[in-house]
């Protein structure tokens, strides 16, 4: 493997380090640093600060594989200036569709965790490598990048579906593929941007 590229390792070591500050100080960490739905606690760092915390070690465990996997790649690719723009573009549009979301169903749960960031850069990955075969962990099938990006698209959808139903409100996965795919098409001059960039 190659090695870790900076600002992939410096995103989870913060991840991890922010998980473990969590079992100290969770009565107020959370209040603070999650994202809140406006009127129930929203402070506006939050539209940052809730990518870096995650309230179970499942979910901190699959995000930063997915960012090991997909975001150490982007990484290469781009550069940590470029990088770091489409990870920010990624949690704050996922934040905004959150908010909005929690808004239009009435939902007062708040939202945690990279999973904006990382659908960002799964959309990303599909974008720029849609016929690289990829391995999930679930299910191991390999299957060209865009499936990929189609398939867990969909799992999301429809998980998000069945938790709204439940009273639980998780749009920010879904504002993030929305996000990465706008960054990547501002930066490739396409609509509903102008100029090339």
């Amino acid at each position: 493997m190659p090695p870790m590229p900076p600002i992939t390792q410096a995103l989870m070591l913060i991840n991890t380090g922010v998980f473990c500050a969590l079992f100290l100080f969770d009565s107020w960490f959370g209040r603070l640093f999650a994202l809140w739905p406006w009127g129930s606690g929203f402070l506006p760092w939050q539209v940052v600060t809730y990518a870096f915390v995650h309230v179970s070690m499942i979910q901190l465990f699959f995000n930063m594989l997915g960012l090991w996997m997909f975001g150490a790649e982007m990484e290469r690719l781009w550069g940590p200036k470029r990088y770091l723009q489409f990870y920010a573009a990624a949690i704050i549009t996922g934040a905004f569709v959150q908010l909005g979301a929690s808004a239009l169903f009435g939902s007062m749960n708040p939202a945690t965790g990279a999973t904006a960031a990382l659908f960002g850069l799964l959309m990303a990955f599909g974008l720029l490598f849609p016929n690289r075969t990829i391995m999930p962990l679930f299910p191991p099938i390999p299957m060209k990048a865009r499936v990929f990006v189609i398939v867990f698209g969909g799992i999301q959808l429809l998980v998000t579906y069945l938790e709204q139903r439940g009273g639980i409100v998780q749009f920010s996965a879904l504002g993030g593929m929305i996000g990465g795919f706008l960054m990547i098409q501002y930066w490739r001059g396409r609509p509903p941007f102008g100029s090339r960039r």
